[in-house]
């Protein structure tokens, strides 16, 4: 990209590297929001048809009945302020976001690294990998020395050689690699998510799409706080390297061998490199654990609450469940109404049992024929007496009496 300067080659490669990829991570950045923010845009079109559907969305509840409320509305505004203002304006946009994901990890790890003196912590961690880097090369044109072997060992001397020089370059090769890996990663990453960041934030205005918003601030908390771990993790690194490298250097110059300095070299850049792709990974899964509140639940207050509201909203409410209440004289209606329908339903029941009963003519045999008999319900076979029953001795004890 035009603009930035290229690597300048093996001195200062760390530094020049990560100069060069913020550089260009700036400019498509920047340049990405320009080109959405202009009239014409795909995200102009986007903006537009969004903003209709949910003005429509509106318009056709209101038409069912369903209108906003104070809650509903002010939600609504907070939505369309919020989506014109990040999508459509830069210096919003930069504040807001774009600072905050490439300026915020490095000021955190200042604050939190300056009262233990940490590495880098003072804005100079990149110089600082480039010079534990030429020392780590000084260390390789050294070498680790013959080493004294007793005759009839069993170890080679050119197996040896060999295995120490592969050791010392694979070493470098890792430790470069641990180091870019985490600066740059996490920088083109955020890089690509601040492009396209308009797009994501018009995805507020519906609920259905609010989780791809969440996604895209998932993504970008993930690279901040996996920039805020690199850092930590290669000034680790530092603290262990710089001093044990200058006294490797001071020793292999002063004609010492050193015959196991290349793989104790090989062990701690292959730690520290497996531990920068474990910070990675906390980084992105601590960022996973984000979650966008209900916008509802986040305002402060509810419908009737507010001073603003509360006479005319509590009196409508009042209103409104007085409708729905029966007076008293719609009750004791009812239950008149109730009343005679009950005693209607035991004269036709009565009227049923009576059409059972027939009136026998005089001169027929007290025992009816079969077939004139009626069938009678269950239960009134036997009809209720009219008067008491009374015994024979009762009878005559009554007449002494």
């Amino acid at each position: 990209m035009s603009g930035c300067v290229a690597p300048t080659g093996p001195i200062g490669f760390i530094g020049s590297i990560s100069a060069s990829i913020d550089c260009q991570a700036d400019i498509f950045s920047s340049g990405a929001f320009a080109a959405l923010a202009s009239p014409g845009s795909s995200l102009s079109l986007i903006l537009t048809g969004v903003f209709t559907i949910f003005v429509a969305l509106i318009g056709y509840n209101m038409l069912l009945g369903r209108g906003l409320d104070i809650r509903s509305g002010t939600v609504a505004l907070i939505k369309v302020g919020a989506v014109m203002g990040l999508a459509t304006s830069w210096p919003i946009y930069h504040t807001l976001v774009y600072d905050v994901a490439t300026q915020a990890p490095s000021q955190i790890v200042a604050e939190i690294g300056r009262p233990s003196a940490l590495p880098g912590s003072d804005g100079t961690l990149t110089q600082r990998l480039d010079l534990a880097d030429f020392a780590l090369q000084q260390l390789i044109v050294l070498g680790p020395g013959e080493a004294r072997i007793e005759p009839g060992a069993s170890t080679s001397p050119v197996a040896t050689a060999a295995f120490n020089a592969q050791a010392l370059g694979g070493a470098r090769v890792l430790y470069l690699l641990s180091a870019l890996l985490g600066i740059v990663s996490v920088r083109i990453v955020a890089a690509l998510m601040l492009a396209l960041g308009p797009y994501f934030i018009a995805f507020l205005l519906f609920e259905n799409t609010r989780s791809l918003l969440e996604g895209w601030i998932r993504v970008i908390a993930g690279a901040t706080i996996g920039a805020i771990g690199v850092a930590v993790v290669l000034a680790f690194e530092l603290s262990l390297l710089e001093p044990w490298l200058a006294a490797a250097v001071a020793h292999r110059r002063g004609g010492e061998a050193l015959p196991t300095a290349p793989t104790e070299l090989l062990v701690m850049t292959a730690l520290f490199m497996l531990v920068t792709v474990a910070t990675l990974a906390a980084s992105a899964r601590l960022a996973a654990a984000f979650r966008l509140g209900s916008w509802r639940s986040a305002l402060p207050f509810r419908l009737g609450d507010s001073a603003i509201v509360g006479a005319g909203a509590m009196i409508g409410a009042r209103d409104r469940g007085l409708a729905g209440m029966p007076n008293r004289a719609s009750a004791t209606a009812n239950a008149i109404a109730s009343l005679h329908q009950r005693e209607a339903m035991g004269r036709e029941l009565a009227g049923r049992n009576r059409s059972h009963f027939t009136l026998r003519p005089a001169g027929t045999s007290e025992k009816p024929a079969e077939a004139g008999l009626s069938p009678l319900p269950t239960g009134r076979a036997f009809p209720r007496r009219g008067r008491g029953r009374g015994s024979a001795s009762a009878q005559r004890r009554d007449r002494k009496l």
